[in-house]
C-alpha cells in the first residue's frame, strides 16, 4: 500500500512539475507577445503619424493629390529613406513627383522602389515616369513621375510630356488625364518644375494659361515647384479665369540650418486648379517638426509635400 502511494505521489509530482513548466513557458511567450505586440503598434502609430502644416486632419472622403519636389531622386536615397518617403506618402490618392534624376535609369529606379513600398502598404499602386525633359542641358534635365492608387482614380491615357512647350520651358510640363473611380469625365494633372527664381519662371508659366482651351477641360490641376509664390503678379490672369491657388503664404522649402526655431524658407510649392473645383482642404506636410529633424528631412529633400484635398462641383450633393 505504501509502495502505491509513493508511485502515485510521485506520478502526481512530474504532472506538477509538467503543468508548472507549461504555464511558465505560456507566460512567458504571452509577455513576449504582448511586448512585441506593443512595440509594433508604437512603431506603426509613429510612422502613421505625419503632421499637416495649418490643416485639418484628413477625412479620406474625396480625392487626394500630393506634390512634392524631392531632390535628386536617385542614387542619393537609401533603401530606408525610400521607404520613409513611401510612408509618407501613402494616405494620398495621386501623387505628383518633381526632380527625378535623369541622367541614368537610378531615378527611374527610385520611383519604382518607391511604388513597390506603396503596394506593400495596404493599398495597390500603379505609377508612371516620364521621359527625360528636352531641356537646355543634361544637368538641368529631370524626369517627372505620378503614382496613384488605383482603387481610386485611373488614368485614362498615355501621360506625356508637353511637346509644344519644350522650347520655352527648361524642363517641359508632364500631362496626365485621370478619373475618379464612379465619376465618368476626367480631369488633368499638370506636374512642373520652373526653372531657378532668377532666371524668370513666370516667362514659362504665362503660358500655362492656354490650358482649359488646349486640353479642351474645365478640370485641370497644376502641380510642382514653380520658383515663385501664388502673390507674384504672373498669377493674376489666371485669377482672373477663375483659377484658385491651394495654399497661400505656406513656406514650403527647408533651411540650411535652423535660426531661432525656423526651419522653413520659401512658399514655392504650390497647386493650382480651377473653377469647376473644390477645394476641401489643403497644407504642406510638416515632415521636418523640430529642428532637431532638419538634418534627416533634408536626406529626404529640402522641400515639403504640399497637398490638397477636393471634389468637382457637379459632384457636390451637400
Amino acid at each position: 500500500m505504501t509502495k502505491k502511494l509513493k508511485d502515485v505521489s510521485k506520478i502526481t509530482r512530474a504532472v506538477f512539475h509538467t503543468l508548472l513548466l507549461i504555464f511558465v513557458f505560456i507566460s512567458c511567450n504571452s509577455k513576449t507577445d504582448k511586448g512585441y505586440s506593443e512595440q509594433t503598434s508604437a512603431i506603426n502609430q509613429i510612422s502613421q503619424n505625419v503632421a499637416f502644416n495649418n490643416t485639418k486632419p484628413l477625412t479620406y472622403k474625396n480625392t487626394t493629390l500630393a506634390s512634392w519636389n524631392i531632390r535628386d531622386l536617385g542614387r542619393t536615397k537609401n533603401p530606408e529613406e525610400l521607404k520613409e518617403i513611401a510612408n509618407i506618402l501613402r494616405n494620398f490618392d495621386i501623387v505628383a513627383i518633381q526632380e527625378v534624376v535623369a541622367k541614368d535609369p537610378a531615378g527611374a529606379q527610385a520611383v519604382a522602389k518607391i511604388a513597390d513600398e506603396l503596394n506593400r502598404m495596404g493599398s495597390k499602386w500603379d505609377y508612371r515616369i516620364s521621359d527625360p525633359t528636352r531641356s537646355p542641358s543634361v544637368y538641368i534635365s529631370e524626369r517627372y513621375a505620378f503614382l496613384w492608387k488605383t482603387s481610386k482614380v485611373s488614368l485614362i491615357h498615355r501621360a506625356y510630356l508637353d511637346k509644344e512647350l519644350e522650347d520655352i520651358c527648361n524642363r517641359e510640363p508632364y500631362i496626365a488625364a485621370f478619373k475618379i473611380e464612379g465619376q465618368s469625365e476626367p480631369f488633368y494633372v499638370i506636374n512642373f518644375h520652373s526653372r531657378k527664381y532668377n532666371d524668370r519662371p513666370e516667362e514659362e508659366i504665362i503660358d500655362f494659361l492656354d490650358y482649359p482651351t488646349r486640353l479642351k477641360s474645365s478640370r485641370i490641376i497644376i502641380a510642382g515647384d514653380f520658383n515663385l509664390d501664388e502673390n507674384h503678379k504672373v498669377w493674376k490672369p489666371f485669377y482672373n479665369k477663375g483659377f484658385k491657388s491651394a495654399l497661400q503664404n505656406t513656406p514650403t522649402t527647408l533651411k540650411m540650418k535652423c535660426k531661432n526655431g525656423e526651419y522653413l524658407n520659401h512658399a514655392i510649392d504650390n497647386i493650382y486648379f480651377t473653377s469647376s473645383i473644390k477645394l476641401l482642404q489643403s497644407g504642406s506636410v510638416d515632415i521636418v517638426d523640430s529642428c532637431h529633424e532638419l538634418e534627416w528631412a533634408r536626406a529626404l529633400s529640402d522641400h515639403l509635400p504640399v497637398f490638397m484635398e477636393f471634389k468637382f462641383e457637379e459632384y457636390d450633393n451637400n
